[in-house]
């Protein structure tokens, strides 16, 4: 076995020779030593970023020191197309066994695959069940397993697939380290995964789940009207209206039918919309995928049918028309909003008639009682979320990691002004309960707490305040430094926010604001200033690039090399190679080996292009 430091070497070389790039992202470095070193190693890093490399750096080690074949599970074969599709463009000598091949087709891989030809071979865990496939394996030298989306195989994973408790059996033919690899697994999950695999004093590597450029938020929306008008003007904020500019957005709805009605109704708005869900031809889903990744459609309204293993950069909006499931499954979809790193934003719509929608569909299928059971907790689970006011970012984090020690991100709704998302929410989930009159003494209370305020602040939190609330969201209205904090113990808070109505009423206090009401004291100015917050996320906004012709040569050219090739456009180069070729503007084949994530194999292939394309769009100061 090699010493540690020249397993390094040998990743990073792997890493910089292949796909291009200098150094390992957050997570990756740890699980890639892991792995290389022999250890089972369990992987959970957040959707973008870059499981895949976390095996595929190990398989090419692997590969290159002649200890044989790298097999991946793999639950989808789109997914395993793309993945295929993607390491054979650099080079790697990949390919997959799966149902939508001929016999041809399938021979020719088992060929290679008996010869030692290949690096890595992608299968189902259908496939991977299968006697005569366990057979093959004994015949060939297999480097490694790796099992991806492994949460699948937990029935406290949001994706359950039974397939997935079987893979335990390779074990007994194919005695070699195991990588899991998920991003979207709870530390239960996390826990069923060791045991189901059999892992032996697996690795733990757990990614940092935070985006920082990502601005999540819920909108309380009871109707179809009101979500529409929420969802366009999401679109419209990310600059999406009309047929032509850059960036996407993707609208999830839970159901085929409504995927349809809503991308008419943006499509009747003026926006260039599809819709993909599996009910459609495979043409079909073709096309509407292929129309997004091109531009041709900029907002694809689809189910959760689409997402997994799409690696579209520059999606800037991504809408949940309908609430999802689990937590698990919001958040690895809304984690396809900017994976180049740019601000993006993440809205949830969040109304009752969706936990029912999600109870239906789950019904829908037959189940165990410990399913059952899971998918009322990941309902309960999204349902606090929606409701709480807390740090969106936080709370996410915290459920994949079991650690509330995340900062606050400063970004989402609730960061951005509690006030205003206390207030939306007690307009939605008002109940009807009997209201007890405040005397006038109780009422000179709440008067005093409204003249003793810095800013204006929502009328559910200064009742929370007045009966003496503790909660982190009152700090940033100084709610809980007011002199009456706590002076109305004795009320319940529908009693206190209807007496604050009724002061409203009467003009004793005065409403602040239109979308989001605040209560303020009449004819008292207001201060002018923007939360900390607003402030950064519009400095975060200004700083995204603006087109060059550089960059939109380079981007039509990598549309028309993947029409030709057959590749998905991300396959010819990212838009992150693009942004990088844009800045530096290499002259030489030297300056475009320092262009992370292009690498040798590309640089060979679309090398003398790119130059010429940089010859003939210079910087406008040359």
């Amino acid at each position: 076995m090699p010493s540690p430091a020249t397993r390094s070497a040998d990743a990073r070389q792997v890493l910089r020779q292949v796909f291009g790039y200098d150094e390992f992202r957050g997570g990756q470095s740890e699980a890639v030593d892991a792995v290389v070193s022999g250890r089972d190693t369990v992987v959970l890093l957040p959707t973008g970023a870059g499981k895949s490399l976390c095996y595929q750096v190990p398989a090419l080690v692997a590969s290159r020191r002649g200890r044989g074949t790298t097999l991946v599970v793999s639950p989808l074969i789109a997914l395993m197309q793309d993945q295929v599709g993607a390491l054979r463009g650099r080079g790697v000598a990949a390919a997959a066994l799966n149902s939508h091949q001929d016999e041809l087709e399938q021979r020719a891989v088992v060929g290679e695959l008996l010869r030692g030809e290949l690096e890595l071979l992608y299968v189902s865990p259908e496939r991977a069940a299968l006697p005569s496939f366990k057979r093959l394996l004994g015949r060939v030298r297999i480097a490694l397993l790796a099992v991806d989306e492994a949460h699948c195989l937990s029935q406290w994973g949001h994706d359950f697939r039974p397939e997935y408790l079987r893979l335990d059996e390779l074990r007994e033919v194919i005695d070699v380290p195991v990588v899991a690899l998920t991003a979207t697994a709870t530390p239960r999950v996390m826990d069923e995964i060791v045991a189901r695999l059999r892992l032996r004093d697996p690795a733990l590597v757990r990614g940092d789940f935070s985006r920082p450029n990502l601005h999540f938020a819920v909108r309380h929306a009871a109707t179809d009207a009101a979500r529409l008008t929420a969802t366009i003007d999401a679109l419209e904020a990310a600059g999406l209206r009309g047929r032509i500019g850059s960036g996407r957005g993707i609208v999830y709805c839970s159901t085929r039918k409504k995927t349809e009605t809503v991308a008419k109704a943006l499509e009747s708005a003026g926006f260039a919309a599809n819709h993909y869900h599996a009910g459609r031809t495979a043409l079909a889903r073709e096309r509407a995928q292929r129309g997004f990744e091109t531009g041709r459609s900029r907002v694809l309204v689809a189910t959760n049918a689409f997402g997994m293993g799409i690696d579209i950069p520059d999606v800037r909006v991504i809408v949940h028309f309908q609430t999802p499931g689990s937590l698990e499954a919001y958040y690895q979809e809304a984690g396809r909003a900017g994976r180049d790193g740019m601000p993006s934003d993440c809205l949830m719509l969040f109304g009752r008639s969706d936990m029912m929608t999600q109870r239906r569909l789950q019904q829908s299928g037959k189940s165990s009682v410990a399913i059952e059971l899971r998918q009322r907790e990941a309902l309960a689970a999204v349902e606090r979320y929606a409701h709480q006011v807390e740090c969106r970012q936080r709370v996410l984090c915290a459920h994949f990691t079991g650690s509330d020690e995340q900062p606050t991100c400063g970004l989402c709704d609730v960061c951005a002004d509690s006030d205003a998302v206390a207030a939306h929410l007690e307009e939605d989930c008002r109940a009807k309960v009997e209201i007890t009159p405040l005397p006038p003494s109780a009422l000179e209370v709440i008067v005093g707490a409204v003249d003793h305020l810095r800013k204006p602040v929502g009328k559910s939190n200064l009742a929370r305040a007045l009966r003496g609330s503790r909660a982190r969201a009152l700090l940033r209205g100084g709610l809980l430094t007011l002199p009456e904090h706590g002076a109305l113990h004795d009320y319940d808070e529908p009693s206190i926010a209807a007496a604050i109505e009724g002061l409203l009423g009467r003009g004793r206090l005065a409403r602040k604001g239109r979308k989001y009401p605040t209560v303020w004291m009449p004819n008292k100015p207001v201060r002018g200033e923007r939360t900390t917050a607003t402030a950064a996320r519009e400095r975060s906004r200004s700083r995204r690039p603006r087109s060059t012709d550089l960059a939109r040569a380079l981007d039509n050219y990598r549309k028309r090399k993947g029409r030709a090739l057959k590749w998905k456009t991300y396959m010819v180069f990212q838009r992150r190679v693009i942004l990088a070729i844009d800045r530096q503007r290499p002259r030489t084949y030297d300056d475009l080996a320092r262009i992370p994530g292009l690498g040798p194999v590309k640089i060979e292939r679309f090398g003398d292009d790119i130059l010429a394309l940089v010859r003939q769009h210079p910087a406008r100061d040359e």
